[in-house]
């Protein structure tokens, strides 16, 4: 899940902590595509982080080793690698 973080300029990321559950890390356009380290917080992981500004941003989490798309988020895209990516729009 994302959403619109507190500070402006701040995407708010949000993964549930399930029942095998380990590490959360989210990657996107914004940060090129390198991970970052969610925390554990009360039963969800959970990260704010910078993004440019207003616009569209394409984002993927990556769970215990393993590409997932936001369950929470249906606005989804193709990549180049022929999977989807979900999409953020900040407005």
């Amino acid at each position: 899940m994302y959403e619109t973080g507190k500070k402006k300029g701040t995407i708010r990321f949000q993964w549930d902590a399930l029942n095998g559950t380990h590490t959360v890390s989210v990657a996107g356009d914004f940060n090129q595509w390198q991970p970052v380290s969610l925390r554990r917080q009360r039963g969800r992981f959970v990260a704010v982080l910078p993004v440019p500004g207003e616009g569209r941003y394409e984002y993927k989490f990556l769970v215990n080793g393993q590409w997932r798309l936001d369950p929470d988020n249906v606005s989804q895209t193709a990549n180049p690698y022929g999977t989807l990516n979900s999409v953020a729009v900040l407005r």
